[in-house]
């Protein structure tokens, strides 16, 4: 009768493990699928974060080549208008192809205030664009860094059959998973101090 009891403990143990394993099987499974999704739309996300990074760093160098040819302006500008004013005694002719100069650079002058500001818009446009999509960048970063973590102490709780194991190992999954969502959906979840502590 001792023979039988233990075949059937032993057959109970052997079903209590394969359960356990085909858990964890399936723990992994999901997470590295939802995993390697983060992955490629991080990828994306980082792809979008160059090209704005581009396209602000593009506008602020034709900024400061608009606030360059501005000084060049006034500057000029205020040459024709010092002229203009130590001269009383200029024809009328000359004098008033110096005040149709002094209109054209005072005109020139204002364009390039209006275009600069334009193009000042435009690069602070690209940067808050940089930096809404940083937030997704670390919330996929961090999605991936704990599901990581996860699949690794799932495979240590299926050597080591520890509960506990697996029941960490799931819920760093489920963070993971969480922060994913959140990356995928554009939600504001962003912990700030454990960015600030990987960045």
């Amino acid at each position: 009768m001792s023979e039988l009891s233990d075949s059937i403990t032993e057959a109970v143990e052997k079903g209590n493990e394969g359960r356990f394993n085909s858990i964890i099987a399936v723990v992994v499974a999901v997470t590295a699928t939802f995993m390697a999704l983060c992955n490629v739309k991080d990828g994306n996300i980082v792809q979008a974060m160059a090209q704005d990074q581009a396209s602000s760093v593009d506008e602020w160098a034709l900024y400061q080549a608009k606030g360059t040819k501005m000084n060049l302006a006034e500057s000029v500008l205020d040459q024709m208008i010092l002229q203009r004013d130590l001269h009383q005694d200029l024809p009328a002719g000359p004098r008033a192809k110096l005040d149709q100069k002094i209109a054209e650079y005072t005109e020139r002058v204002k364009l390039y205030e209006r275009e600069k500001s334009e193009i000042k818009a435009k690069a602070e446009g690209f940067q808050q664009d940089y930096d809404a999509l940083n937030v997704h960048d670390d919330q996929f970063d961090l999605a991936e860094a704990l599901m990581s973590v996860a699949i690794a102490l799932l495979g240590i709780a299926a050597l080591t059959r520890k509960k506990l194991l697996l029941g960490f190992g799931c819920g760093m999954a489920g963070l993971g998973v969480v922060f994913g969502l959140a990356g995928f959906l554009k939600l504001g979840l962003h912990p700030d101090f454990l960015t600030k502590l990987f960045s």
